[in-house]
């Protein structure tokens, strides 16, 4: 305001106050509230979905490291009959009881089952440190030790009940379905945003001149007039994002079930071999290495048949071993 005079042209002085209040129709508040709390719950979602990844990963990378493992622990195994057959060779050897050679023939043998062991060493190596890397460990040693055997539980749920369980626990399809809630609670915002608003405001205007004051007080009203303008496009959109991500939650029910059918095939099919590799193969294999050895030791077996009955013990242990790693990882 500014002093009036008559020798300038300036009015009274002036005091105004004004407020606006405005009032939301359709709910627009509590609209934006509950979508606020879906996307909420779909990043809680998200985090979960990132944590059974990285836990599938984890329990196939530690499934990696037994299996190394226990190839590993055959290598020795394998390296230590073939080295003594060599030294009773070499003893009938410097007894002139052998030819040089059927001595060199088991030497030769025994170089490759000796390098068998730094092969499988290495394995178990990269396998830890595939490990750790899942694990987030940025200093890696292959000096980790593992506890616990490979797992030999058994799954009593029907294939119909883990399809019902995975459709209840996956975060990826909850994800999707909580995507179509935060749609629809999107369309409902969206149709609340399609109603006009009101505003009504209040004024205080106070004038004061040569020792004379005066008060007034309106009151206002307005709102927009929208034509055209209804927020259709955005409507539309909420609309079709429901479609859309409700086609997509079909399709990955459809995907859950095809991969609860091949787990639980897998399943199946990895215990029925273990068994079968367990109670047939694997005690014919190792009687048939151990009474080959002994007649080879007495010279009554060529080097020809023990090695072939020394690496058909090795495959049905390399085979009994993962049968093993794919009924744990099945």
């Amino acid at each position: 305001g500014a002093t009036y005079s008559p020798a300038t042209p300036l009015g009274p002085n002036q005091l105004n106050i004004h407020t606006d209040f405005p009032f939301e129709r359709g709910h627009k508040r509590e609209e934006r509230v509950a979508v606020a709390k879906e996307e909420k719950s779909l990043a809680e979602l998200g985090v979960r979905e990132v944590m059974r990844q990285v836990i599938a990963n984890l329990q196939s990378a530690f499934v990696d490291v037994q299996q190394a493992k226990e190839n590993l622990s055959l290598a020795p195994e394998t390296l230590k009959s073939v080295e003594s057959v060599v030294a009773i060779k070499e003893s009938r050897f410097q007894a002139g009881d052998l030819a040089q050679v059927e001595l060199d023939r088991s030497r030769v043998a025994a170089l490759q089952y000796r390098t068998a062991v730094p092969q499988a060493q290495l394995q178990l190596d990269q396998a830890k440190i595939q490990l750790q890397q899942v694990m987030g460990r940025r200093q890696k040693s292959t000096g980790l030790e593992l506890a616990g055997a490979l797992r030999r539980d058994q799954v009593a749920e029907s294939r119909e009940e883990l399809t019902r369980l995975a459709l209840n626990r996956r975060p990826d399809y909850l994800s999707d379905q909580q995507t179509q809630a935060r749609s629809r609670a999107d369309l409902r915002l969206q149709l609340a945003n399609g109603k006009v608003d009101y505003s009504i405001g209040t004024e205080f205007p106070r004038q004061s001149a040569w020792g004379v004051s005066g008060n007034s007080v309106g009151v206002y009203f307005s709102m927009p007039l929208r034509i055209f303008n209804k927020n259709q496009g955005e409507i539309a959109r909420a609309q079709r994002e429901i479609q859309l991500f409700g086609a997509r939650a079909n399709a990955l029910e459809a995907s859950i079930q095809t991969e609860v059918d091949k787990a639980y095939r897998q399943y199946t099919v990895s215990r029925q071999l273990l068994s079968n590799v367990e109670t047939d193969m694997l005690a014919k294999a190792r009687s048939v290495r151990d009474t080959t050895e002994y007649s080879y030791k007495r010279g009554e077996a060529s080097l020809v048949e023990y090695l072939d009955a020394q690496r058909a013990f090795n495959d049905a242990m390399q085979t009994f071993n993962d049968a093993r790693t794919n009924f744990a990882r099945s």
